[in-house]
């Protein structure tokens, strides 16, 4: 939000504000060194705090050791064996049901390999195991054998131990079975672990290899007891699908019988099959026709047209052959004697009348051939008919057979499905029996690593209890000595000063009454301030303070980036101040007079509580001339911290630990909007010169953008004249 911006809209030219002058502030008295308000951290000091009372390091720890080493050579060893077990679906490929030889087994997830963990350590296992191994008969897991200590007596009469003869000999051996076996899974792997601790080593390889082999044991025994289950529940059933699938089987045949349904050649009915057959010598008895028809009417065209006679049916006659051999005779002959005679000879002209005779008895040939050809289509086409009449009532038949042909394919439907059924049932019951009398059907696991004899104890690690022991007394005794002697040394020194604590976001409050406990009366130096005295800024502040609610908030913008907007937000603010808690919070970042006027010119401020480098107790201070605190922009101030979200955070904060906030925003050029006009009182330093229709514009603008009250000055707060040369001298 710029106000050149808004001169420019108005139209009015903006001018420069007239170069202010100050007094040079008085240097700001500094703070107790935090080094001198607690006692110093003499290193040597705690050495020598040592060495004197080194008596009291010393003694305990060596005896610490002593007992340390008493104890670990009384108590009774006990060694640690290990058996490692991998599942791995060890079934073999031939032994698997038929329908699940092309699959590949899916790997064991986590869960299930947990799962085979838990068996390891099912209650049935570990009787097993205590049986095999007698662990029922040894003190060590039956400690009534051996009597009971008078240690154990007290535990149980305090209530500390179970009373062992409460306890039936199997809850005891468990108990001391459980106590000493572990059982877990290798991360990321299928492999288990059984581990046995025993007083005995030996014992503890043997009890470690017998809770693996058991495993197995469990394992094939729970194979074949699932086949034999497998395989009384299949015969069962098959017994009753027989009875099923011969019952449908019978009805089939019965309602065959009853439709006439019967089942001819390659499994067709015998209507379907009588039907396919007419309707093949129909077709050949209409092919016959045709071909017949054809024939006759190709002789009949030659005849007529008195072409040569070359059908084929007229050729193969004998009759034909035989007069067409004598034809070339004679022509052949009429050929030789026209040589020597002429046309009109009695010899040429027999001749010829032979040669027309013949030709003439072989056109009569033909003609009876053609006759005989529509004789054959004659009688083809009564055959078609006779077959077509055969055929509509065969089709006649078949129409009338359709609804018990359908009933009679969902019999069948049925029957087949039980029969199927039925198979499948049969071959995993041969599957199931053949797996039931294998006497060694592989485990889902095998033994990768058997147990051996450990000849090092596991419990008690000598050299690391000693050495633990050894070192947490002299840590804990030294810790004290130091302890006390720090204490001592940084104990507070009277009439010292309480230093800054940096506090939470949410908790102001305390730090802002600690800062009002600083300095709290005005340095009697040189105030580099404001002649307010019944002053326009003066009315504000008293028309401020009579506003609830949205007064509490006031952005002070100015024309142009120079003093004249922070002393006009530093005097505001110090009249606010007088009744009320007031912070001034510099968002121009450019302004030295607030450094000047704080009693700590080094305080932290805005860029570093932005950056994380500083809390949020340590960026406030207070104005050494009022009861004002001051929020400054920071020991390298940087404009980018003001587009963070958590300054709004911050200025929130603020309004709700303090009475009234105002925000020294200069000219406001890079501000969000929604930060320093939300909810807030405008107080507008403008250029000179700017008429009544310019500030009316300025005003509406102000409130559209969301200010909720606008105050337009008619000059910034100007020195006192009485501190213009030393300002000047600044």
């Amino acid at each position: 939000m710029r106000l050149a911006v808004w001169r420019d809209r108005v139209g009015q030219a903006g001018k420069s504000f007239a170069k202010y002058m100050m007094t040079p502030a008085a240097p700001p008295p500094s703070l107790p060194d935090s080094s001198k308000q607690l006692g110093d951290i003499d290193l040597r000091a705690i050495w020598q705090a040592l060495v004197r009372q080194r008596k009291w390091v010393i003694v305990p720890t060596a005896a610490v050791f002593v007992l340390a080493m008493i104890g670990v050579n009384v108590v009774t060893p006990k060694y640690k064996s290990e058996a490692r077990i991998l599942i791995d679906g060890r079934e073999n490929v031939f032994l698997r049901p038929t329908g699940e030889r092309g699959e590949e087994r899916t790997s064991l997830d986590a869960e299930a390999v947990t799962s085979q963990v838990q068996l390891l350590l099912s209650r049935d296992l570990a009787l097993e195991v205590i049986k095999k191994n007698r662990l029922d008969q040894l003190p060590e897991f039956d400690p009534v054998l051996r009597g009971v200590s008078p240690l154990r007596t007290l535990l149980v009469l305090f209530g500390f131990s179970r009373d062992p003869f409460g306890m039936t000999p199997e809850e005891r051996v468990l108990n001391a079975y459980y106590e000493r076996l572990t059982a877990y899974a290798v991360d990321k792997s299928r492999v288990m672990v059984v581990e046995f601790l025993s007083r005995d080593p030996e014992l503890a390889a043997r009890v470690a290899n017998s809770i693996a082999d058991e495993y197995l044991v469990f394992q094939q025994a729970a194979r074949q007891e699932q086949a034999k289950a497998a395989g009384q529940w299949l015969s069962g059933e098959i017994d009753g699908l027989r009875k099923k699938v011969a019952e449908a089987e019978d009805r089939v045949e019965a309602f065959r019988s009853k439709s006439n349904l019967f089942i001819g050649t390659n499994s067709t009915s015998l209507s379907n099959q009588q039907l396919g057959e007419l309707n093949t010598q129909l077709n050949n008895a209409r092919a016959a026709k045709s071909d017949a028809e054809s024939r006759a009417r190709a002789i009949r065209e030659m005849l007529q047209a008195g072409k040569p006679i070359e059908a084929s049916e007229v050729l193969n006659s004998e009759l034909v052959r035989r007069l067409a051999e004598q034809r070339v005779t004679l022509r052949a002959q009429l050929a030789e004697q026209s040589s020597t005679l002429l046309d009109q000879h009695p010899r040429i002209k027999e001749l010829k009348a032979q040669i027309a005779d013949l030709e003439r008895q072989m056109r009569d040939e033909a003609s009876k051939i053609s006759r005989s050809l529509d004789n054959d289509a004659r009688i083809a086409s009564a055959r078609v008919d006779g077959l077509t009449a055969s055929l509509d009532q065969l089709k006649k038949q078949a129409t009338s057979n359709n609804a018990e042909d359908v009933q009679l394919r969902a019999l069948e439907r049925e029957a087949k499905a039980q029969r199927d059924l039925l198979e499948t049932y049969l071959a995993k019951y041969r599957e199931a029996t053949t797996r039931e009398t294998i006497d060694s059907a592989p485990a889902d696991g095998r033994i990768i690593s058997r147990a051996i004899v450990s000849n090092t104890p596991a419990y008690p690690k000598k050299l690391p209890i000693v050495l633990i022991a050894t070192l947490a007394t002299l840590l804990l005794t030294s810790g004290y000595i130091v302890t006390a002697e720090l204490l001592r040394m940084t104990a507070p020194r009277a009439g010292a000063d309480i230093l800054f604590e940096d506090e939470p976001l949410r908790r102001i409050e305390p730090r802002i009454s600690r800062i009002n406990g600083i300095n709290s009366s005005p340095d009697p130096g040189t105030d580099p301030g404001m002649d307010i005295g019944g002053s326009e800024i003066g009315r504000l502040a008293e028309s401020l303070q009579g506003v609830a609610g949205s007064a509490r908030k006031i952005t002070v913008i100015g024309a142009k980036q120079d003093e004249g907007i922070t002393l006009t937000a530093l005097t505001l603010a110090r009249l606010l101040a007088q009744n009320s808690k007031a912070v001034l919070v510099d968002l121009s970042m450019a302004s030295p007079t607030l450094k000047s006027i704080s009693i700590d010119p080094a305080t932290p401020g805005l860029t570093d509580l932005m950056t994380g480098r500083a809390s949020f107790g340590q960026v406030i201070t207070r104005d050494r001339f009022s009861g004002l605190h001051l929020v400054g922009g920071g020991r390298e101030p940087d404009r980018a911290v003001l587009q963070s979200p958590r300054l709004g955070m911050a200025i929130d904060a603020l309004l709700r630990a303090y009475d009234y906030v105002v925000l020294d925003t200069g000219t406001a050029a890079d501000l969000p909007a929604a930060l320093i006009a939300s909810q807030a009182h405008a107080v507008i330093v403008p250029a000179s010169g700017l008429g009544a229709e310019a500030r009316a514009a300025m005003r509406d603008q102000l409130l559209a953008s969301g200010f909720v009250a606008v105050t337009i000055l008619d000059a910034p707060a100007a020195p006192a004249p009485r501190d213009t040369e030393q300002t000047v001298a600044a």
